[in-house]
């Protein structure tokens, strides 16, 4: 039975977030322990009238300073949880603020518990000046070391944050949530425009931009956050659980030419990598965008719980891409696959790739974007991960777009997938200077995957399924089977052994 949680939250609006509704709001009734040491405040020395100020704030919170620090538990799992509170002196960041804060995250990290941060604040402390702003990199640098211990931290950023808890340790989230209407940038508007003379229009500063931006990876209610929390740790942390006897579908029927299995994974009704994505919504958390900037819903990712392991599992999707959907996967396509790599290094989980796409976006304003750097990078951000990896081809494989996902500890394909450096009527344009080439010559340079299992490409085929709609979950059947074997034989999985594997492929007979 799940602990209880209380059912008497009156719902929460954007204005009033305090740090205790977020505690209420998360946490099973009567779990929290707060952690907070206060310092003194005549052994800060503090000038006169900043001292009136902080005792004004204290009175009027409740609270002596602008974070609450402790644990509680989230249906019975400890969780560590530090809350901003807006109301103390605009929920900003002093020297004690920032102590604070670093003692919360260290014993977070001692106690091996994952961690919940949510700011609200407009920076750091004016009164405290530099030597506070300063701190900024303290505190992420805690941060850093609870990364370092392979553990969770979640950031759900509250109305408003700015300046520079903004720029360091709140946007330093494995994943990052945020409050809808929730006020969010660099500095606030009025000072941009105080600063500039120009100001910010309507709209940019908000989450919801932020989130179609590829910025932050969801706006979600306080009410709902306890949901996304407990989804969190329930995939992320260690869990006893009976491995499924998962095994490879290795009979296959009588060879098919390449040019009739590119036709079959040409098919609209054939699911893609966004149909095993939607099987494991339920334990899974979704990840949005680069963190940068760039969103592209060509590429899918979640933190995800596949045969009792976490995962990140990212796939291509090809019903998102033209001429089945409406776009290109283009350069930050890749960029979010990167940053979904570099997720499962931070948290040494294994990473698991879905190829399945008809090419990489070929335009001018792709090139412009670095789209060769870009498929060099995501390949070797996979090379380089020091964690086991499962690749998969489901369907097609077309070009560097292609590619990019490619390099695993274990490569599976199916008996209809294929691999090929350019579209096949592309390569029939480039030798014949025509299309109608298109059949010999994928068969030729073998891209079918009984050829791609032949020459070393592919590791394991597996058999297609009769009902072609029960495509995804053979896929995951055989990719829980692939984890499994990788973490009975850690040896076979990681970095070295990978790059052991791909020098050995280019010198097979």
């Amino acid at each position: 039975m799940s602990a209880t949680h209380d059912p008497s939250t009156a719902p929460i609006t954007p204005e009033k977030v305090s740090a205790r509704d977020i505690l209420r709001s998360v946490l099973d009734r009567g779990s929290f322990i707060q952690w907070d040491t206060p310092e003194p405040t005549a052994a800060r020395d503090l000038d006169p009238d900043y001292a009136d100020s902080l005792a004004r704030a204290s009175e009027k919170t409740g609270l002596d300073e602008s974070i609450v620090s402790g644990e509680g538990t989230v249906d019975g799992r400890r969780v560590a949880v530090i809350c901003s509170e807006f109301g103390f002196l605009g929920g900003s960041v002093g020297a004690e603020t920032a102590r604070r804060l670093i003692i919360a995250i260290e014993r977070a990290t001692d106690e091996g518990l994952p961690l919940l941060l949510s700011p609200t604040s407009g920076g750091t402390r004016m009164q405290e000046g530099t030597p506070a702003f300063a701190m900024m990199i303290s505190i992420s640098a805690a941060v850093t070391r609870h990364k370092d211990a392979r553990l969770p931290f979640l950031v759900y950023l509250r109305n408003p944050t700015t300046g520079g808890v903004m720029a360091s340790w709140g946007s330093a989230g494995h994943l990052t949530f945020a409050q809808p209407g929730a006020l969010l940038g660099f500095l606030g508007p009025r000072v941009v425009e105080m600063v500039t003379g120009v100001p910010i229009p309507d709209g940019v500063q908000t989450a919801e931009n932020l989130q179609a931006r590829g910025i932050i990876d969801g706006v979600i209610s306080p009410n709902a956050l306890r949901g996304a929390v407990r989804q969190t740790v329930d995939v992320l942390m260690p869990t006893v659980e009976p491995h499924p006897e998962t095994q490879y579908i290795k009979a296959l029927p009588d060879a098919r030419s390449a040019w009739s299995s590119i036709l079959r994974t040409r098919e609209p009704s054939r699911p893609s990598g966004g149909d095993i994505i939607a099987l494991l919504e339920k334990e899974s958390v979704p990840l949005s965008g680069t963190g940068d900037g760039h969103r592209d819903d060509t590429i899918k990712a979640r933190l995800a719980r596949i045969a009792g392991q976490p995962v990140v599992i990212i796939a291509q999707d090809r019903h998102a891409q033209l001429p089945l959907g409406e776009e290109l996967m283009g350069p930050g396509a890749l960029r979010f696959a990167q940053r979904a790599i570099r997720l499962a290094e931070s948290l040494s989980i294994p990473v698991v790739t879905v190829i399945d796409t008809p090419g990489a976006e070929l335009t001018v304003a792709a090139e412009e974007r670095a789209m060769a750097g870009e498929i060099a990078r995501t390949l070797t951000s996979l090379l380089d991960a020091d964690v086991p990896s499962v690749s998969l081809i489901l369907g097609q494989g077309c070009g560097g777009g292609a590619l990019a996902l490619l390099p695993a500890d274990k490569v599976l394909a199916f008996h209809d997938a294929w691999l090929s450096p350019l579209p096949p009527e592309g390569a029939s344009a480039i030798v014949y200077r025509d299309t109608e080439h298109a059949p010999e010559m994928m068969e030729d340079q073998g891209v079918a995957a009984e050829a791609l299992a032949a020459s070393g490409v592919v590791g394991v085929l597996l058999e297609e399924p009769d009902n072609v709609a029960e495509l995804p979950e053979r896929a995951l059947e055989a990719i829980a089977t692939a984890l499994i074997e990788l973490s009975e034989n850690p040896g076979t999985a990681g970095r070295e052994g990978r790059l052991d594997s791909y020098r050995a492929f280019a010198f097979l007979s």
